[in-house]
């Protein structure tokens, strides 16, 4: 397997050697000053025109594989701190009313801005105790059926729905196969397809197969920049087609994962911005252009009529894979039939009489 963990000091990752080191010559520099009593300020601040100057190169040009990476730092925000952050008076609902409460799935009401929402997230849990009872973000068939069911609460009162997506995919274990992992999953696309109120779908990490599939459904789709989001893990893809992880990094660019191929190819209606070097850098900020992007969609969605909204998500979803030609012609049929329907409503001129010799 290719090598996807962090270097020596935990904090940065393969790619970051240089800016690593900066890191350790300023705390290098910033004991000194601690022990000795000498002001080496300008010679950290310079240090710090370096590291960011070298940021901005390594970002400004990451491969897939690294972009994987970014999107699995252990520092990344997780659904806990968006919630802590972002959600005020948050009330989280349990159960799925048919088996049990899978805390891979987070679901409950809360504020964000001025809206009054449902939130309905994938949690990787940050302690150990909390990532193997939440399967290390990856969801059973309990915790789909948790998030429909509490989706249709929302419906039913109107209430606009957010879903922040962060999974591997969904749990592949004998159990959940049991209790009808592909039909829950089946069930959320069709009935999301279908909820009269507004819906937001973030991807805030990793955006794994059906995992994040089935609470993906909605009127607007987003990523942060520097998250993925694929029909199949980079691993699983490379297992499946070379029969050897480690062409994941060849695998990871085959499957055009990034937010800017998938803005490209328009399966993504936005790209959020993280901060310099990654969310994992400046949590306050990352959590900031998701909340603006959520107060700003939601305040144009409710301008729409919801029948006008269900039609738009209809023709969303059905314009997925669709190439730009077909697309074009599509956009322009209607025209087409409308000028085709006004030449047709104008009368005909009366037949000409032949005039007589």
């Amino acid at each position: 397997m290719p090598d996807n963990n962090s270097s020596k000091d935990g904090n940065h990752l393969a790619f970051e050697e240089k800016v690593a080191d900066l890191d350790r010559q300023m705390n290098e520099l910033r004991k000194l000053t601690s022990v000795k009593g000498i002001d080496y300020s300008s010679e950290i601040r310079q240090l710090q025109r370096q590291q960011v100057t070298e940021l901005k190169r390594i970002y400004s040009s990451l491969t897939a594989w690294q972009t994987v990476q970014v999107a699995r730092h252990p520092e990344r925000p997780l659904l806990s701190d968006y919630l802590n952050l972002m959600v005020k008076d948050f009330r989280e609902l349990h159960g799925d009313r048919c088996f049990g409460d899978d805390r891979a799935i987070i679901a409950g009401l809360g504020q964000i801005g001025r809206e009054r929402v449902l939130l309905v997230g994938q949690d990787k849990g940050k302690t150990t105790k909390q990532k193997i009872a939440s399967n290390f973000g990856c969801p059973n068939p309990e915790g789909y059926r948790k998030a429909l069911a509490k989706m249709k609460f929302a419906e039913k009162f109107g209430i606009p729905i957010v879903t922040l997506i962060d999974t591997p995919g969904a749990y592949p274990g004998i159990g959940a196969e049991e209790r009808g992992q592909a039909q829950a999953i089946a069930a959320n696309l069709y009935h999301m397809s279908r909820l009269r109120v507004p819906i937001i779908c973030i991807v805030i990490g990793e955006g794994g197969s059906g995992g994040a599939l089935g609470i993906g459904v909605g009127d607007r789709l987003a990523m942060l920049e520097f998250a993925y989001y694929s029909v199949i893990s980079p691993e699983g893809c490379a297992g499946i087609l070379w029969r050897d992880g480690s062409q994941a990094p060849e695998a990871a660019e085959a499957l055009k994962l990034t937010s800017k191929d998938l803005y490209k190819l328009g399966l993504v209606d936005a790209v959020i911005p993280e901060p310099l070097g990654g969310a994992h850098r400046n949590l306050h900020d990352t959590v900031h252009n998701v909340e603006d992007y959520i107060v700003r969609t939601l305040r144009e969605l409710r301008r729409v009529k919801i029948d006008t909204l269900l039609d738009n998500r209809y023709a969303k979803l059905r314009s997925t894979g669709v190439s730009a030609t077909e697309k074009l012609r599509r956009r322009t049929k209607a025209g087409r039939e409308r000028i085709k329907e006004a030449l047709e409503a104008i009368p005909g001129k009366g037949k000409r009489v032949p005039a007589k010799v």
